[in-house]
């Protein structure tokens, strides 16, 4: 039986605004398995980034808890990366596409972060762009810095908080085929969340579906599209198509006709 990697148990956070008090997520709970990839979607301003900042640490949830390892998170762990949206600001301008990388490998020796980062750089198909700084490369190659980076670190557990939202559609595209292939390598646990439906259900081993603010798990539907996916033949697909139409549904609370698996 594969391990649980991340244990989110009755999570809730509460805001304290000029207006009062304000629930963000309440009553969160679901598990991620080691090597797993599970996407997180729900309507516009419904607490998904809170939840990842909960799960990274950066903010102490109000309720409930989040366990790493079977360890309760207190603080940012040492395992764990985040990949943000806005990689123009996750990037420090003034130091080299390899610099950049090497940057949360402080405490390494600098051959050990060398080595790392160099080979983090080839996963993403940027061996060449060591020497560059990003604001010489596109968004989506600032992107895949970004990924790099994080790879780098080795985590156990990488969040990624609608990553490929701030880049154009094709760019979207290859930037997810190369987030599935890094993933098949290097058996990486990832939790993602994102607004698109379709990048859920094309990404996903399994599409945890939020409701409206204060969010909590409306369902769970395991993806069945298998290990290999392409963005024509996959997304044409039966199985694709239905799956995008019932994560559709769930979000616009059209009821379904089936259950769903809580």
């Amino acid at each position: 039986m594969t391990p649980t990697m991340l244990q989110v148990t009755d999570l809730g956070h509460t805001y304290q605004s000029k207006d009062g008090p304000y629930d963000a997520i309440d009553a969160l709970g679901f598990t991620v398995a080691a090597g797993e990839l599970v996407c997180v979607v729900g309507p516009s301003g419904c607490g998904k980034s809170t939840l990842l900042r909960t799960v990274a640490g950066l903010i102490r949830p109000s309720r409930g808890s989040v366990s790493l390892h079977g360890t309760p998170v207190d603080g940012v762990p040492e395992d764990l990366a985040v990949v943000f949206q806005d990689y123009s600001r996750s990037l420090f301008p003034w130091l080299t596409v390899q610099r950049n990388v090497e940057f949360p490998l402080r405490g390494l020796p600098r051959a050990e972060r060398a080595a790392r980062a160099a080979e983090a750089l080839a996963a993403v198909g940027l061996e060449r762009a060591g020497r560059k700084y990003p604001w010489q490369l596109s968004g989506g190659m600032q992107q895949r810095v970004a990924i790099a980076r994080a790879l780098a670190y080795r985590p156990a557990l990488l969040l990624m908080d609608e990553p490929f939202a701030s880049v154009d559609a094709q760019t979207r595209f290859e930037l997810e085929d190369l987030l599935l292939r890094v993933r098949r390598e290097q058996d990486t646990t990832i939790l993602l969340v994102t607004h698109d439906i379709d990048e859920s259900v094309y990404l996903g081993d399994r599409v945890l579906v939020l409701s409206k603010s204060p969010a909590s798990v409306v369902a769970q539907l395991p993806v069945d599209l298998g290990e290999h996916r392409d963005q024509i033949t996959t997304r044409a697909s039966d199985e694709f198509v239905e799956l995008r139409a019932k994560v559709a549904g769930l979000l616009q609370g059209v009821p379904q006709t089936e259950p769903v698996a809580p």
